[in-house]
């Protein structure tokens, strides 16, 4: 039977990711299912974590889906955490002196158009609390951030470039399904990671894509 997705992320645009429907289709690079995934990482980089926080911009319903990923992920194994929100630069440095003041042991950076444009800040202010912090794009890592786990952008220009091709030679949007990322790369910073006093664990040296010195 075939498996029929909504994509309720951007309601109106396709009636679902297997039958778009229309004049549309296209790569998604999000998927809801990293927090889990993310959560598992880090606490297999901190020793023996206390709390944990996820960051999330409260204006972005994708964030509040993630968060609600992340949420029962962590209630299924007994981890506490906290959710902050920030939506501006500003609010930015009001939850990391949070975090710092409720020692959280790291955190969780939903994936947010915000927070990749501010990137810098978020990676410096992660820095200055020697707060370990876990990201969805390797653009944080390069940037000096400590890891990175989510989907290959790479692999998902590969994918426009093949839906291209098929359109060029009459295939129809609404006949081709909207892709969902299908390749993920786990990247790390070993600078990052020594210089808040973590050690690498032979695990994440094996799983990672790459390890940046």
């Amino acid at each position: 039977m075939e498996r029929r997705i909504v994509l309720t992320e951007f309601p109106g645009l396709v009636a679902s990711l297997n039958q778009p429907g229309g004049n549309l289709t296209g790569v998604s690079y999000f998927s809801g299912a990293l927090g889990a995934k993310q959560l598992e990482i880090i606490r297999e980089l901190i020793p023996n974590p206390g709390p944990l926080a996820l960051l999330i911009n409260p204006d972005n319903p994708t964030d509040q889906s993630e968060q609600a990923d992340v949420q029962a992920a962590a209630a299924a194994i007994g981890q506490p955490i906290e959710v902050v929100s920030a939506k501006s630069n500003a609010d930015l440095e009001a939850a990391f002196s949070a975090l710092a003041q409720r020692r959280a042991s790291g955190v969780l950076v939903a994936i947010d158009p915000l927070f990749f444009s501010i990137r810098a800040q978020l990676i410096a202010l992660a820095a200055r609390h020697a707060l370990p912090a876990i990201y969805s794009d390797r653009e944080f890592v390069e940037a000096g951030g400590l890891i990175s786990y989510g989907a290959s952008l790479t692999e998902a220009y590969r994918q426009i470039g093949l839906y291209v091709g098929r359109i060029l030679k009459g295939a129809k949007p609404a006949d081709l399904p909207v892709m969902l990322p299908a390749k993920f790369e786990l990247v790390i910073n070993a600078k990052t990671v020594r210089a808040i006093g973590l050690t690498i664990p032979l695990t994440l040296q094996y799983a990672a894509d790459e390890v940046i010195e």
